[in-house]
C-alpha cells in the first residue's frame, strides 16, 4: 500500500515550505505553490544556490495574506496589483507582478541582498507540456521516504526530507521505487511523473539556518549520477505534471 505522507506548498521560489494536511491540485500544480519569486532587479530569478539565506524565510499564503517570517522579524501584506514586469526563470521569459517597495525593502534587509518580489502573471509551459507558476521544469515534485531512508543510511549523519523540498512525499514504493512508476492516482488526483529530478548544492543547505555543508550530494553522486540532457546529473525524486485534477489529502491511499 502506496500512503501520502506530506504535503508541502512553497509559496516563494526558493524559500521555506509550509506543511499542509490536504491541498487542491490545480493543472499548475499544488494551489499557491511557487506563487511568487525574489527577483534582482533586472529580472532574474534568486535560488538558494546563490543565497542560501532564502532557505530561513517562512512563508505562508492562504490566498488574501502572504506572512513572512525570517527570524525575529515578520512580513504581513496583501499582494498588490502593481506593474507586470517581465522576469526570468533559468532564462525562460515570464511574468510577474511587482509587489512594490515596502516588500521588496523588508526582503533587501532580511537577505542583505538588492532584491524585489514579484507574483506570477500569465502563461507558462512545462517542458515536457502542462503548465506552471514558477517552478523548475516541472509542476510536482515527487519523493519517497524509503529513498531518503536509504540514503540515509549511506550519511555519517542523516537529513532530513525537507532538504529535498517535495511537494509530496509518499510511503511504500520501496527505496527508489519511484524511479519506476509513471503515474500516482490518487482518488481523483493522477499525476504523471515525466522524470527523474536532478540536484543541486541545495539539498547541501540547511532549511533551518542557511548554512551549507558537503553532504549528502557528495554520497549521492557516487551512486545516484545518470546520463541527463545531454549530460549527467545527480538524481533523486521524481517531477511530475498533474492529469486530473481534485484535492490531495495526508493519509490518502495511492493507487
Amino acid at each position: 500500500m502506496v500512503v501520502v505522507r506530506e504535503l508541502n506548498v512553497f509559496p516563494i521560489k526558493s524559500a521555506g515550505g509550509t506543511a499542509v494536511s490536504e491541498v487542491e491540485v490545480l493543472a499548475t500544480g499544488l494551489r499557491y505553490d511557487r506563487e511568487f519569486m525574489v527577483i534582482r532587479p533586472g529580472g532574474r530569478h534568486l535560488s538558494q544556490r546563490e543565497v542560501p539565506g532564502l532557505a530561513r524565510l517562512r512563508p505562508s499564503f492562504d490566498g488574501v495574506k502572504l506572512t513572512v517570517q525570517a527570524g525575529d522579524s515578520t512580513l504581513v501584506y496583501e499582494p498588490e496589483r502593481g506593474p507586470v514586469r517581465e522576469v526570468t526563470v533559468h532564462g525562460q521569459e515570464c511574468l510577474g507582478v511587482d509587489q512594490g517597495d515596502e516588500v521588496a525593502g523588508w526582503l533587501g534587509e532580511v537577505l542583505r541582498e538588492d532584491v524585489r518580489l514579484v507574483r506570477f502573471a500569465g502563461v507558462r509551459t512545462a517542458k515536457r507540456g502542462g503548465s506552471m507558476t514558477y517552478g523548475d521544469g516541472e509542476p510536482v515534485s515527487v519523493l519517497s521516504v524509503e529513498s531518503l531512508d536509504d540514503l540515509n543510511g549511506r550519511l555519517a549523519e542523516p537529513v532530513p526530507m525537507r532538504r529535498f523540498r517535495p511537494n509530496i512525499v509518499v510511503e511504500g514504493l520501496g527505496a527508489y521505487g519511484e524511479d519506476a512508476v509513471s503515474r500516482i492516482s490518487v482518488g481523483e488526483v493522477e499525476i504523471e511523473l515525466i522524470r527523474p529530478c536532478a540536484r543541486c548544492v541545495i539539498v547541501n543547505t540547511d532549511q533551518d539556518t542557511g548554512r551549507r555543508t558537503r553532504e549528502p550530494l557528495r554520497t549521492l553522486a557516487k551512486y545516484r549520477t545518470r546520463g541527463f540532457e545531454g549530460g549527467r546529473a545527480i538524481m533523486f525524486g521524481r517531477l511530475g505534471v498533474p492529469r486530473r485534477l481534485g484535492t490531495l489529502r495526508v493519509g490518502a491511499v495511492c493507487s
